[in-house]
């Protein structure tokens, strides 16, 4: 008598049928939306490239930018001393490049540089109206960069001195002081002393002189507002001193 060995029907565990299912579903969801899934990978690798793109031309632009700067800058500071016509062509050239830099690269670093250096070069021409407009033209533009904004504060004060706004000269120094960021406040509080001085304002130049002396003590500015502070002091030790007594002088005899 023979038995047949009954093998149970093969069935796939419940988590594994789950599973295979959940696949399908996966794949069957893919071909559904796979137009919109490549149209969304294209528009991704698209975007992609755009932004590579104006990195790619951003960099260039800066790279520009930076060499014409650096050419303008050349022009400004190889100007020979004893030939003034080499030196009138070398400033018209770093101008001209200046100006380029500024007004054809505004959005790259080198552009504030190259507007200071603009206003330096056309303070040297003696073009003093539009040196200020070139450094009030960064001040709003690039306000953000502290210590270039610094020295064109300083600048611009000088710049008002030639023109004799004494008053407009004192709010960029003033400036100055109330931008902690910048570099230069020895030399802003030693011009603002100044203008005290030549305003015949002694006590407020004293003031300021002896704030630079205490705050800034190794500031090459140091020095000289010591040797001011010991003019000023001789000037009003010698102003409160009561005037010398005259001799009484003797009648004069009558003639006979």
């Amino acid at each position: 008598m023979t038995y047949r060995i009954k093998v149970p029907p093969r069935s796939l565990p419940v988590d594994e049928a789950h599973l295979v299912s959940s696949l399908e579903h996966k794949l069957l969801d893919l071909k559904k939306y796979r137009w919109s899934l490549l149209v969304g990978l294209l528009l991704v690798i698209i975007g992609g490239g755009i932004v590579g793109a104006v990195v790619w031309y951003d960099e260039q632009t800066a790279s520009k930018a930076q060499s014409l700067e650096r050419e303008a800058t050349l022009h400004y500071l190889t100007r020979p001393a004893n030939d003034p016509k080499k030196v009138e062509t070398n400033l018209k050239e770093a101008i001209a490049l200046y100006t380029r830099v500024a007004d054809e690269y505004p959005r790259t670093p080198s552009a504030p540089l190259a507007l200071f250096g603009l206003g330096n070069a056309l303070l040297e021409t003696n073009q003093v109206d539009a040196a200020i407009d070139a450094y009030k033209r960064l001040l709003s533009t690039y306000s953000a960069n502290a210590s270039l904004t610094g020295l064109a504060h300083q600048k611009l004060g000088y710049a008002y001195l030639l023109k004799g706004d004494r008053e407009q000269a004192e709010k960029s120094y003033s400036a100055i002081l109330n931008s902690p960021m910048s570099l230069n406040h020895d030399q802003a509080l030693f011009e603002l002393a100044r203008l005290d001085e030549n305003q015949s304002r002694p006590d407020a130049a004293l003031k300021r002189y002896q704030e630079l002396m205490k705050t800034y003590q190794n500031s090459p500015f140091a020095s000289e507002a010591a040797l001011r502070e010991k003019i000023l002091d001789a000037k009003k030790t010698h102003e409160a001193a009561p005037p010398p007594a005259t001799a009484p002088t003797a009648p004069a005899t009558p003639e006979k």
